[in-house]
């Protein structure tokens, strides 16, 4: 077989075995194009370069031995390596096409038109290299990519730039880290119908978190327009995560986040020398949602299939046709990060004392990291970055990646998740905080700043040099225990973190944590929006509702996304979510709330939990919270939540809040629903057999209970030495509860801080039978030895 009719294959003949002939790109879209568009699937059709026409190219311009001596003169300190890159691919671009490889090329480019219906198609033109995409080397956007190509002419000048970018500055610098000898690479070019997500929208996603590994999440984010922006980080694009393995029942929709994202740019066709340009979004497109929930949904499903059909997570890039709303993956790969993270240790960071917040975005990673800013605005001046600096700039591309290595972390102005600032970090294990916005504005070049991503999904940069530790976690080998070690979790940005933690659920989220810091509106407020005096209130509850018509809605939909998450971090284990515990003065300092709220004199006993569940003053706000509770249960899919009422004074009252949670459409029993109570106050332990009658099960909240049974205000700096969870009152209220709970057949368990600070404590509970404890995620491993340790105890001496 002569070279020539080895110079071109299309997408359907190629398979992943193919990487030796057509790189990594091109042998994954013939995968995909072979086996999963069947499966529904749909990838633009095209053809690829061979590595034999590569050599080919390279031979009849007798370019090798030059290239070696370019190479060479660079690794012997002779030139630079701008001045090596540059000399390289000008002997690239002033070769000739071998005649007979070029008519192959516009005779392939002519049946893809044909095959498109038109006459000329415009086609993508992306480099693939035949040693990407391996295990521990990504080569993401080493070469160059060439979008909105149109005619033979245009194509032939883009494949030649193409080849040409094989040696860009960035490309040859990787390649010598990585190891690669530069005359063993070859490149394969991937000619692809565009998509015309130009008038649509694209973007990249993962079918893992990107951050922690959490392996049960699509990743996705979106933008207007062609999806280079993205890539490069120069957009701040919306981002959905969704469940996985609820996918598989078409009745569901399990998104459970969705953040919109500022998306001021958007790439689009452009004629002349340059193809595309970039414009600015409408006030519409900025305020809109990228894709609809059901799109998001579909494009979830096939991120699912496609790691399914590879047998690893994968990285993967879409596109939305503007013209017929279909859509589209135009790359897929390996990921190469997350994949080979140890699953059985891991670091937790912890910030202590720090300074005040001078910007916050994206964190990317879970470190920490203090240092010195150094502010590079422009590749330009990239020669002035201090080494062991935290660099700050406006976004990054690969020609910043031979500085990003030197950084102790970096914190960028523009991008999200799937940015080449993010993918690069999380490769080099550096902290960073992207699409800041405002980050080269405020700070400046010898600043002293710690940059914190140990805090949930948002990262935070505080002034001067914080206190943080570090703890190495090691899950593996933990001992079994019958008493269930959960969590107590309320951040649901930070749930992901901790799901390598071999827990038996969530044994506390706290419903007012996201209340407060995603939501930060009353719910009354929402409810009877048009009649508020507050017009201040009035007008910041109408810009954090913006694009809801009806303000109730609001509520519902943060208040079931943040519980999702925190539900999908442990599922199918059991997640106990309290309904909200405010106080009324917490209420009050809501958004809108000093309207609904009562002043009281102590409102620690006072108009709080069950209480308000049946008032008039809070019925309609406990309405929403049911219906999120219902959302996250009966559409989303989360059948693992329990639902737990909080400071229930009398079983009368049980039966009133009960009654109203099943006219909002939480009936105890009803598609496997559970209702526990908390057991914090001394008519719930000398009660416990009625209460036991009404509920699933008990939580004992140990600090109110404390408070309750002693008389001590658990916030009084005077009564502080008395007040002791293991008081003799308190421990006999705690084991009377417990065996009444074991004799009616309830569960019951123990949220608080009490096992994790006193070993004695967690015994005396499992000596009592209790059938689980709820601690903090760093006191997970300690408090797990201690119940493995008194189990065994007590089955010695039983």
């Amino acid at each position: 077989m002569s070279a020539v009719q080895q110079s071109i294959a299309w997408f359907e003949t190629l398979g992943r075995h193919d990487v030796p002939r057509v790189g990594g790109k091109n042998a994954s879209l013939g995968e995909m194009v072979q086996t999963l568009e069947a499966k529904g699937i749909r990838v633009p059709p095209g053809f690829a370069t061979t590595s034999d026409a590569y050599w080919n190219y390279v031979s009849a311009n007798k370019l090798k031995d030059r290239m070696t001596d370019f190479i060479a003169e660079w690794e012997a300190g002779k030139a630079t390596l701008a001045e090596t890159g540059l000399a390289i691919r000008n002997i690239f671009l002033k070769g000739d096409w071998p005649a007979e490889m070029e008519s192959e090329i516009r005779t392939a480019y002519r049946e893809l038109s044909s095959r498109a219906g038109v006459d000329e198609v415009e086609v993508a033109v992306r480099s693939s290299a035949t040693a990407e995409d391996l295990p521990d080397a990504s080569f993401a956007g080493q070469q160059e990519t060439f979008l909105n190509i149109r005619g033979e002419t245009a194509l032939i000048d883009a494949c030649r730039r193409c080849y040409a970018s094989l040696f860009t500055d960035r490309a040859i610098s990787y390649r010598k880290t990585k190891g690669f000898d530069h005359m063993k690479v070859a490149l394969s070019i991937g000619v692809q119908q565009m998509v015309r997500s130009d008038i649509g929208g694209s973007g990249v996603m993962f079918s893992i978190d990107t951050e922690t590994g959490f392996d049960k999440v699509v990743l996705i984010n979106a933008a207007w327009g062609l999806g280079e922006n993205v890539v490069q980080g120069a957009v701040d694009p919306d981002e959905y995560q969704v469940f996985k393995p609820l996918l598989d029942n078409r009745a569901l929709s399990p998104i459970i986040e969705k953040k919109k994202g500022a998306k001021d740019i958007k790439m689009i066709y452009a004629v002349g020398d340059n193809p595309t340009r970039n414009v600015p979004t409408s006030k519409v497109e900025r305020a809109a949602w990228v894709l609809s929930d059901r799109e998001i949904v579909e494009l979830a499903r096939w991120a699912t299939t496609i790691e399914q059909h590879y047998g690893c997570p994968m990285d993967m890039e879409w596109a939305r046709d503007g013209n017929t709303g279909d859509m589209f993956i135009v790359q897929a790969r390996p990921e190469t990060v997350q994949a080979r993270r140890d699953v059985g240790a891991f670091k937790s960071y912890t910030i202590h004392k720090k300074g005040k917040i001078l910007t916050k975005g994206l964190s990317i990673g879970d470190a920490i990291a203090s240092g010195q800013v150094c502010l590079i605005e422009s590749a330009k001046d990239i020669d002035q970055f201090v080494d062991g600096s935290i660099l700050v700039t406006q976004t990054t591309d690969p020609d910043w990646v031979p500085i990003m290595k030197r950084a102790a972390a970096i914190i960028t102005d523009h991008g999200g998740r799937t940015s080449h600032a993010a993918i690069v970090s999380r490769e080099l294990g550096l902290p960073a905080v992207v699409g800041s916005g405002n980050a080269t504005e405020i700070l400046h070049t010898g600043q002293e700043v710690t940059i914190s991503c140990a805090e949930g999904d948002e990262g935070f940069v505080y002034e001067g040099i914080a206190d943080f530790s570090v703890e190495k976690l090691d899950v593996t080998g933990l001992p079994a225990t019958k008493t269930a070690v959960m969590l107590n979790l309320a951040n649901p940005g930070s749930a992901f973190r901790w799901w390598r933690l071999p827990a038996d659920g969530i044994g506390l989220a706290r419903m007012e944590f996201v209340v407060s810091n995603a939501i930060r509106v009353h719910p009354m407020a929402l409810v009877h929006f048009d009649t508020l005096k507050d017009e201040e209130a009035k007008a910041e509850i109408a810009k954090l509702t913006a694009g809801y018509d009806n303000k109730p809605d609001y509520f519902v939909d943060k208040l079931a996304l943040g519980l999702g998450r925190l539900a999908a971090a442990v599922y199918p284990k059991p997640v106990i979510i309290r309904m909200s515990d405010f106080k009324t003065n917490e209420y009050a300092g809501l958004v809108g709330g000093a309207e609904f709220e009562p002043a009281e004199e102590n409102p620690m006993i006072g108009f709080r939990g069950a209480s308000r569940y049946y008032s008039p003053r809070y019925r309609e706000g406990f309405a929403l919270e049911c219906r999120a509770i219902k959302r996250l249960r009966d559409e989303m899919g989360f059948t693992n939540v329990v639902v737990m009422i909080p400071f229930c004074r009398s079983v009368g009252e049980a039966d009133k809040v009960l009654g109203v949670m099943a006219e909002n459409g939480l009936k105890r029993g009803e598609n496997g629903l559970q209702i526990y109570v908390m057991c914090e106050i001394p008519s719930n332990v000398i009660l416990a057999a009625k209460f036991a009658d009404r509920f699933d099960g008990f939580s004992i909240g140990s600090n109110d209970l404390t408070q309750l049974t002693l008389g001590v205000d658990r916030d009084s700096g005077e009564l502080a030495d008395l007040f002791d969870e293991q008081d003799e009152a308190v421990k006999w209220m705690i084991e009377k509860v417990i065996s009444e709970a074991n004799k009616a057949g309830a569960k019951i368990g123990l949220c608080g801080q009490a096992p994790s600070d006193h070993p004695e404590f967690a015994e005396f509970l499992v000596d009592c039978g209790i059938d689980s404890m709820s601690v903090s995620p760093d006191s997970f491993i300690a408090v797990k030895q201690i119940v493995a340790k008194a189990e065994k105890a007590k089955a010695g001496r039983s």
